[in-house]
């Protein structure tokens, strides 16, 4: 099982132990995994279907969801099911963020053989895994923004909110993994559509695991090499950053 746990830093050490969500199934793989605050203050977690597909679609269970809980770990009043749950459907979901003008969620999820999705994630709402995916479309579930073949297995996702780089503004950056780049989209908030791709570092720094902007207006990554799949170089696995140009 996973589980989500609270702690406070205190002294440099980690102090005052609360468990906040228990019972949340696990694998060796499709764990999701990533934990963000929302603007008003709603905890937010990732929980991939833990390998048995049939999951995802089961609203009694934890797997292959998007999950929002009160920072002490008590369900929100305005969850869809009277639970945890705030999506369903997913099969590995990965990276979340807000759009910062719209509020819209945004997610990264892994497909199976390809079929690697970006979704607008709403409360209450299916995704479709296993049903559909990729290009496939069900009365009742979503389809994703747009999906990757073959995979770049997309990993951690967040928007650029700084000044350093106004062309950046409002885009939402992806790492990849298989991909080995950091993927920039360009989201137009009233359509909830993508403008437009790019593909920056390509093959630079093997596989991206997370990204983010830093509160100095930089935009900052992590590589992750040294799991067993990638090809770690001297110096892996690093946080690095992105400055503008002299």
């Amino acid at each position: 099982m996973n589980r989500v746990v609270r702690y406070r830093e205190s002294g440099n050490r980690l102090a005052e132990r609360i468990l906040l969500l228990d019972n949340i199934p696990a694998n060796v793989i499709h764990d999701g995994g990533r934990l963000r605050f929302s603007a008003d203050g709603l905890l937010y977690i990732t929980a991939g279907d833990a390998a048995t597909e049939q999951l995802a679609q089961d609203v009694a269970s934890l797997a292959g969801k998007i999950l929002r809980v009160n920072p002490d770990g008590t369900t929100p009043r305005g969850n869809p099911f009277a639970s945890p749950i705030y999506s369903y459907g997913h099969r590995n979901p990965q990276g979340i963020d807000w759009h910062p003008a719209s509020g819209d969620l945004w997610e990264s999820e892994h497909g199976a053989t390809g079929n690697d999705e970006i979704n607008v994630v709403d409360g209450g709402a299916n995704y479709g895994w296993p049903t559909i995916e990729g290009s496939r479309t069900m009365p009742a579930m979503r389809e994703p923004m747009t999906f990757y073949n073959p995979a770049v297995a997309p990993s951690g996702a967040s928007f650029y909110r700084g000044q350093r780089f106004p062309q950046f503004a409002n885009n939402l950056f992806v790492g990849t993994l298989r991909g080995t780049h950091l993927l920039r989209l360009r989201v137009d908030p009233a359509s909830r559509r993508i403008t437009g791709q790019e593909r920056l570092l390509e093959g630079q720094f093997e596989r991206i695991r997370d990204v983010i902007s830093g509160p100095d207006g930089l935009l900052y990554f992590c590589t992750n090499n040294r799991d067993g799949r990638g090809n770690p170089v001297m110096g892996d696995d690093r946080i690095a950053r992105l400055v503008p140009a002299p």
